[in-house]
């Protein structure tokens, strides 16, 4: 399996606070691919009308 590189790694974070993402969502999303902890799993949001 091939692993992500920095600039990969770079782009990801980069979409992910774009999409509006906060700074513990997005460690907590690496950490849960990483680790696959439940406790890390992304929780779905409620979209505001």
């Amino acid at each position: 399996m091939n692993s992500m590189n920095m600039s990969e790694a770079a782009r990801l974070i980069i979409g992910l606070r774009a999409a509006g993402w906060d700074e513990k969502e997005i460690n907590d999303f690496i950490l849960f691919i990483e680790t696959g902890e439940e406790q890390y799993k992304p929780k779905t949001k409620e979209k505001a009308d």
